[in-house]
């Protein structure tokens, strides 16, 4: 039965988002109450261009409601080898890549995961956000991973 809605929460989510990169582990959903239609969701995702990070991602789901809440928090870590060669397909301009995308409602609102490097501190930053001004703000959230340790981790000349 959990496959069955796992397997229906991903067609789901590529039939409203062509931009999605994979369905994500479903890894919690915790329910706000016995009087809401809320519940929290957890996914965690793996990086598609480094394959040694996980990012768990977690939102509020509003059943029954035509938006979901813009809220959400990301916690990224190394979840295996990161590799120079992995560092060599990613975009290093200053605005990074995409590397996740879901839809939160019919209303043109998406969760975006954007990574960013940071050559000077070889730090890898994952910025999710909503797409959509929720309350006067453009919700957000920020997690790192540091290179420190892994092979793609480049010694600095003095």
């Amino acid at each position: 039965m959990k496959g069955l809605t796992l397997l229906k929460a991903c067609v789901v989510g590529v039939l409203t988002t062509a931009a999605l990169t994979g369905c994500g582990d479903d890894v919690g959903k915790i329910s706000l109450g016995l009087f809401t239609t809320k519940d929290i969701i957890i996914d965690a995702r793996h990086d598609p261009k480094v394959a040694g990070v996980t990012c768990h991602i977690s939102r509020i789901e509003a059943n029954l409601s035509l938006a979901d809440p813009s809220d959400m928090s990301i916690a990224c870590r190394q979840s295996g080898p990161i590799t120079a060669a992995d560092l060599a397909g990613i975009d290093k301009s200053k605005n990074g890549e995409v590397v996740f995308k879901e839809s939160l409602s019919v209303l043109f609102k998406s969760l975006k995961v954007r990574r960013i490097y940071d050559a000077e501190n070889q730090t890898l930053l994952y910025l999710s956000y909503s797409t959509k001004e929720t309350n006067g703000s453009h919700k957000h959230a920020l997690s790192t991973v540091p290179l420190y340790g892994t092979q793609a981790w480049q010694v600095k000349p003095n």
